[in-house]
């Protein structure tokens, strides 16, 4: 065992990379769930692992903690080089990068679900113009991505990249919104040939979610 504790919360996005990457490159580790929806991120005992109060959180053997899911790639792609989520190639990393940020920096930030609650609460916009919002902005990043994918079985080529750990999540959750997937055929077939991995489909949120 390598000693290493994700501390996450199973339908979080930024959560669900990270296991895909931990899974692809065949780290072990264990799970500790920090519900979002109780409050949970919020409490001392997290906010002493991230000052953000988010997740996920990669613990260290020795206590040192990680923080934001790019950022837990880019250790791990240094730490644990096999396989390789980042391109070698400076152009090909900018491109890889490129792909994943449309999805960490443009689509997700604008529907975390501290952003839909405060559309709630202090705007009062209900559930349906909610999942509006939420549709429109995920559609808007997802037409850039479909554009930006290769002609390879994934976004960058032939093997997964770190751009490929944002989009599954980032898919996961547009059916969750029922967000109409017809117009984006490249990213639903690079997904199909993700989720088609083991590791993949082991990072799942029904394959961790709490009993």
């Amino acid at each position: 065992m390598s000693g290493y504790v994700l501390h996450d919360y199973y339908r979080s996005s930024a959560s669900y990379r990270v296991r895909i990457a931990l899974n692809l490159k065949g780290v072990d580790y264990t799970r500790h769930d920090v519900s979002l929806l109780d409050g949970s991120q919020r409490t001392p005992e997290h906010l002493a692992r991230s000052a953000q109060g988010f997740v996920p959180v990669l613990e260290l053997p020795g206590g040192r903690m990680l923080v934001q899911s790019l950022a837990i790639i880019d250790w791990l792609d240094a730490a644990h080089p096999e396989p390789p989520l980042t391109p070698a190639d400076a152009l090909a990393r900018a491109d890889a990068m490129a792909r994943a940020l449309v999805v960490a920096c443009d689509i997700h930030p604008l529907n975390n679900l501290r952003v839909l609650k405060d559309l709630k609460h202090r705007f009062g916009a209900d559930d349906a113009a909610r999942d509006d919002w939420y549709r429109h902005w995920v559609a808007e990043g997802l037409a850039a991505l479909e554009a930006m994918a290769g002609d390879g079985r994934f976004l960058g080529g032939d093997a997964p990249d770190v751009s490929d750990v944002c989009l599954v999540p980032q898919l996961y959750n547009a059916r969750r919104y029922k967000l109409d997937l017809a117009p984006y055929p490249r990213l639903t077939a690079i997904d199909a040939a993700m989720q088609a991995l083991p590791p993949v489909s082991a990072a799942h949120p029904d394959a961790v979610a709490p009993n």
